[in-house]
């Protein structure tokens, strides 16, 4: 079981793990960014010029070839640009992280432009040609990318004006979306320190402290983050009304009918099924309710604030140093599937964990898939708590999604957003079990339970409550104009109220929280695919908990698969069908049921 928290000071081997970026640029370092840039453009300009205004001219063994070229110069750009862009995420305030990433932006725009002609050439095919042309030989490395490069054609503009809006973007959406990051990373919150001296804090350790026990330190953390948000939020208002504006014009250029549609199109999904989706959860919200209703009582106090929501129903804070972390992870990946348990422990091995907070680095936690020959990279903010190994297993659920997926090349390697979770809940589900399973007391299996139930209403309806925020921003800023700060606070509560009900007060300073979410700046209409993903992986496991090992070689085909197929179809090799209406309702009894759990720990704890 777990320790006392270890302080980074005593967890060397926390502060050791840390990215090696090298084998991106063949051990080049910041030098090997530039020519591969150059030879990328260099490539594109050739295939320009063998290509541009031809297409329609290609056979099948061409279009083959022609895929092929695309593929290395993409390689090479992915490898410059991943380089660039990891070094900025572990410290944002390097003005030669920001430099480097900013001129690999702008390279990379130019390649983009250059190769612009193909994917609109391929779009204005006769349906029948491109079938012709895909019924060739040696194309499954490209089919499923090309089929859905089509289904974009009627949101697609002219050449010259798709390059002025790609160009155009590096001061727009981009450099918008760049200073948000540099501006939140900067973000500290003061606190009490353990002698009770001054202590500064980076805003996710802040945030981690809303899962303390003791109510006065949660009241007072919440606070002090509100007034860490607080110097900045006019600007980041400022910036959110921006970019609201950008998508605005760009959804009206491209005739999309609604702010959600171009994030429905890339992720393969239907607005019919994502507003089923939507409105399957909103209809279940009295889960959310009922499991707060709980914690209050657990907790002893007559209702929760929001500030409440994150916090441990015992005393017990159980802590994990980072080293007991992995062994934990790696043996429940491994007793799952020794080929899981492997790619998991290439990360460790090759270097490919940042772990330690650090000044300036980006908060939260992601798996970046970088190219397909090189392996993946986890980004970790670690702060020794139960949830951060739940959030280790997450991120190498990614990971080793990304891993196996790595055959299936630059086209293929990813899956939309819908799909994209499905590994990391899985993942997350199997190292929650084993620690249930060594958690013999009532109360330590509470508290463990009451985390997990944390994490999946967080993920199915608290997502869908941003989406619905999210919704409402976009609409306001068409409908009205740009945003007061105040209307943003208004808004967010008013999505939050709906989620919560009577069953948590929402206080004056949590008004101002949305302020340090990325996804609503850099991934407008992101969120709803965490619940997606969520109840996918919950069928998914539930399937595994039904079928025990057989599942196991039908799941990491699904993942092998990457994006080659479509979200049905992948979902169909581990027998979840997409397409039943009834899919979301199954998920959420799921979540039901969790919370009966708890319900049943609680009973058991003598703590009702």
């Amino acid at each position: 079981m777990a320790s006392t928290a270890p302080s980074e000071a005593s967890d060397p081997e926390l502060l050791a793990t840390a990215w090696d970026l090298e084998p991106l640029v063949d051990g080049e370092g910041q030098d090997g960014v530039e020519p591969r840039l150059k030879d990328a453009l260099a490539r594109a300009q050739a295939f320009a010029a063998r290509h541009a205004g031809k297409l329609e001219q290609l056979d099948s063994a061409g279009l083959r070839e022609a895929m092929g070229e695309l593929a290395e110069i993409y390689e090479l750009v992915g490898r410059a640009g991943y380089y660039a862009a990891l070094r900025f995420a572990t410290d944002t305030a390097d003005p030669a992280n920001g430099a480097l990433l900013q001129r690999v932006q702008e390279q990379e725009t130019t390649i983009q432009t250059t190769l612009l002609f193909f994917e609109l050439e391929w779009a204005a095919l006769a349906e029948d040609r491109v079938e012709q042309l895909l019924g060739g030989d040696g194309l499954d490395f490209c089919a499923h990318y090309l089929r859905n490069v089509r289904r974009y054609r009627e949101h697609l503009l002219s050449e010259p004006e798709e390059k002025i809006l790609a160009e155009k973007s590096l001061t727009g959406a981009n450099a918008w979306t760049r200073l948000f990051e540099e501006l939140t990373s900067a973000i500290e919150v003061e606190l009490p320190g353990a002698d009770g001296a001054p202590e500064t804090l980076a805003l996710d350790v802040a945030l981690s402290r809303l899962a303390l026990p003791d109510r006065d330190v949660r009241r007072s953390t919440a606070e002090a983050v509100s007034a860490a948000l607080a110097p900045g939020l006019r600007t980041r208002a400022y910036l959110f009304n921006t970019l609201l504006a950008d998508k605005a014009t760009d959804d009206r250029l491209r005739h999309y009918p609604h702010w959600l549609a171009a994030r429905n199109l890339a992720n393969e999904a239907s607005d019919e099924s994502v507003a089923a989706l939507v409105e399957a959860v909103r209809g279940r919200y009295e889960i959310a309710r009922r499991w707060y209703r709980l914690k209050a009582k657990l907790l002893g106090v007559e209702r929760l604030a929001d500030y409440d929501r994150m916090a441990s129903v015992t005393e017990d804070q159980v802590s994990f140093p980072f080293a007991q972390a992995r062994e934990i992870v790696l043996d429940c990946y491994h007793s799952f599937s020794p080929v899981l348990g492997e790619l998991a422990a290439r990360f460790f091995a090759h270097h490919r964990i940042d772990a330690p907070v650090r000044p300036a680095k980006r908060g939260g936690a992601f798996c970046a898939a970088a190219v397909p020959a090189v392996f993946p990279y986890v980004l970790l903010n670690y702060t020794s708590r139960r949830r951060d190994v739940l959030t280790l297993a997450h991120e190498l659920g990614h990971g080793v999604h990304f891993a196996l997926a790595a055959r299936q090349g630059v086209f293929h390697q990813s899956t939309p957003l819908t799909l994209a979770e499905t590994a990391s809940v899985f993942g997350e589900t199997i190292v929650f079990g084993r620690l249930l399973e060594e958690d013999s007391t009532p109360a330590s299996r509470l508290a463990l339970l009451a985390e997990n139930l944390v994490d999946t209403i967080a993920t199915v309806f608290r997502q869908v409550a941003m989406n619905r925020f999210e919704d409402l921003v976009h609409s306001d800023r068409r409908e009205h104009g740009e945003l007061s700060v105040e209307r943003f606070g208004e808004l967010w509560a008013e999505s939050q109220s709906e989620l919560l009900g009577d069953s948590v007060e929402i206080t004056e300073g949590y008004r101002s929280w949305w302020s340090y979410i990325p996804h609503f700046i850099g991934s407008p209409g992101y969120v709803y695919a965490y619940s997606y993903g969520q109840l996918l992986a919950l069928a998914v496991y539930e399937r595994y908990e039904q079928t025990g090992a057989e599942l196991v070689p039908r799941y990491l085909e699904m993942l092998a698969a990457g994006g080659s197929r479509s979200p049905q179809e992948l979902g169909e090799i581990v027998g979840v069908d997409l397409a039943d209406p009834g899919f979301w309702e199954a998920g959420l009894d799921l979540v039901e049921r969790q919370l009966e759990q708890a319900e049943a720990a609680a009973q058991a704890s003598g703590r009702l």
